[in-house]
C-alpha cells in the first residue's frame, strides 16, 4: 500500500514537524530548540527531477536551520497561505517567522499559569484561519490570538481563553465549516485532554464536553463524505487512545463514542495511538502507535487493512506524502489519576518519507 522512499538523519531528538500546505517543504522542531526547513524533490517538474524523486533518487535539501527556542521546540505550524511558520517552545514563547528565510518578525509570551505564576509551556499550536491562532498549554488553557495583520500578533494578550479540559490539551482538530459559512473557515474545533473530548466555538466558547472515557485520549482527525444514514451527518471524528483503540464520534453527538476500532489487541491493553492523519480522497486513516507500528484503517468498513512495523513515534501527512518519525520511545504508564502532561518521550533517529 505504501513503501519507504528514503530516510533522513537528524542532528537531535525530534519533538514536532509540520508540512507546508502547498509546496514540497516540511519543517522539524528539535529538542535543542532548533527549527529546520527541508525542501523535498519536486514531483511535477519536466526536468527529470520528478522521476528521480519517485524512484527515491532525489535530493532533500536544507532550506534553513536556526536556534529558535531556549528549550525544546514543541510545536510547529504554517500559516494557511504558507508564507509564515509559527513555533512554540518550552520557554513559553511563540514566534512567527518568514517561511523563505526563517527570520523572525513577531513573537509573544504565553500567559503564566494562573495557579502557580510559573511559565505555562504550550503543548500545541494551530492556525485556524488567517485571523485566528490557537495555543493549548500544559495547564489546560486554550488561548485565542488575533493574527489578521501580516500573520503577526495584534496584541500580547489573547483575545479569549478557555479551559475545555482538566488536563493538558493533547490534540486539536478543526471541524469543517457549515454550508452557511460566509468565510469558508472553521469556527469550531475538537480537542482532547486527559480522558475527555470537547468542542469549542470561536465566539461562544466551550459547547460540549464528553463523558469520562476512562483512558487518556491522545490524537484526533476527522473524516467527511461518509454515507448519510438516519441521523448521521456523514462526518466522524476519530480519536486515538492510550490503549490501542480508535473511537469514532458522530459529529454533533459529543456525549460518548459510537464505534470502536481496535488496532492493538495485546492482552491487558495495546500500544497508544499517538497520532492520526487522514489520507485525502481515500477515506483511509494512518495511525502512529507507541511501539512504532503504523496502522492503516479504512473508514466505512472500519477495518485495519495493514500494519507496518516501524519504530515511528508520529505520523503526519498531506496528499500522497506521509512523513513518519523513526524513534525510540520512552514508555510512560499512566494511571487514571495521573497524566503524562504532554510528554510523549523523545524521538531520536531519522525521518522516513513514504508514498
Amino acid at each position: 500500500m505504501y513503501e519507504n522512499i528514503c530516510t533522513l538523519p537528524l542532528s537531535a531528538d525530534l519533538f514536532t514537524q509540520a508540512i507546508h500546505p502547498t509546496k514540497p517543504l516540511f519543517a522539524v522542531g528539535l529538542s535543542t530548540g532548533h527549527v529546520q526547513l527541508f525542501r523535498l524533490p519536486p514531483v511535477d517538474s519536466d526536468d527529470g527531477a520528478s522521476e528521480a524523486a519517485e524512484k527515491g533518487y532525489g535530493e532533500i535539501e536544507t532550506a534553513w536551520r536556526t536556534r529558535r527556542h531556549k528549550g525544546s521546540c514543541r510545536s510547529l505550524g504554517f500559516s494557511l497561505d504558507g508564507e509564515s511558520i509559527y513555533s512554540a517552545g518550552t520557554d513559553a514563547i511563540i514566534k512567527v517567522a518568514n517561511m523563505e528565510n526563517g527570520r523572525v518578525f513577531g513573537k509573544i509570551a504565553v500567559p503564566l499559569d494562573p495557579e502557580t505564576s510559573d511559565l505555562d509551556p504550550p503543548s500545541l499550536l494551530h492556525v485556524l484561519s488567517p485571523q485566528t491562532f490557537l495555543i493549548g498549554t500544559d495547564s489546560s488553557a486554550l488561548h485565542l490570538y488575533d493574527t489578521r495583520i501580516n500573520h503577526t500578533f495584534t496584541s500580547s494578550k489573547p483575545e479569549a481563553t478557555h479551559r475545555p479540559h482538566d488536563d493538558y490539551i493533547s490534540s486539536l482538530t478543526p471541524l469543517p465549516p457549515s454550508s452557511e459559512s460566509t468565510s469558508g473557515f472553521s469556527k469550531q474545533w475538537v480537542t482532547t485532554g486527559g480522558t475527555t473530548l470537547a468542542v469549542t466555538d470561536l465566539r461562544r466558547g466551550v459547547l460540549h464536553r464528553s463523558e469520562d472515557q476512562e483512558e487518556e485520549l491522545l490524537s484526533t482527525t476527522i473524516i467527511t463524505g461518509l454515507a448519510k444514514k438516519g441521523t448521521s451527518t456523514g462526518e466522524k471524528v476519530l480519536v486515538g487512545g492510550a490503549s490501542g483503540v480508535v473511537t469514532l464520534w458522530e459529529r454533533g453527538v459529543w456525549d460518548d463514542q459510537d464505534e470502536r476500532i481496535v488496532l492493538d489487541r495485546t492482552p491487558g491493553g495495546g500500544e497508544s495511538v499517538d497520532c492520526l492523519v487522514d489520507v485525502p480522497g481515500e477515506k483511509t486513516v494512518v495511525a502512529g502507535m507507541g511501539d512504532g507500528s503504523i496502522g492503516f484503517v479504512r473508514i466505512g468498513s472500519n477495518q485495519v487493512v495493514e500494519v507496518m512495523r516501524e519504530m515511528s513515534l508520529w505520523v503526519m501527512g498531506r496528499g500522497r506524502l506521509i512523513v513518519t518519525v523513526i524513534a525510540m520511545r520512552v514508555r510512560v504508564r499512566v494511571s487514571k489519576k495521573k497524566s503524562r502532561r504532554g510528554r510523549r518521550g523523545r524521538a531520536k533517529g531519522r525521518v522516513v518519507l513514504m508514498a
